[in-house]
């Protein structure tokens, strides 16, 4: 059974910096690809950034570029994301994610439901 595991969220003033952490464990895909979506009140899931382990190409939102960095280290089958000059618009509920067949060349990144694993989801906030 594939478990995502979440940690590191919480609350901190604008401009500050969060890690998330995703521990994952029950799969052994090749061509997976993990990342985070959040979710705000009242607004649609959305993609933040994803790495496609199939080609090591990493994915970003535009609102999050230059701001945030995912990484993985499939070793220990662990994803991170690093988040600085964090601004109150990134508040919202953070969920790792897994798509067990991501194909570069056919899926889109950001797709909610090619995403088949997902984490129990971390609050983060940012005031200002």
């Amino acid at each position: 059974e594939v478990q995502l595991v979440e940690s590191g969220g919480g609350l901190v003033q604008a401009g500050g910096s969060l890690r998330l952490s995703c521990a994952a464990s029950g799969f052994t895909f090749d061509d997976f690809a993990i990342g985070w979506f959040r979710q705000a009140p009242g607004k649609e899931r959305e993609g933040v950034a994803v790495f496609s382990n199939s080609d090591g190409t990493t994915y970003y939102a535009d609102s999050v570029k230059g701001r945030f960095t995912i990484s993985s280290d499939n070793a220990k089958k662990k994803a991170y994301l690093q988040m600085n000059n964090l601004k109150p618009e990134d508040t919202a509920v953070y969920y790792c994610a897994v798509d067990p067949a991501y194909d570069k060349y056919r899926s889109i990144w950001y797709t909610v439901h090619e995403y088949d694993y997902w984490g129990q989801g971390n609050q983060v906030t940012v005031s200002s």
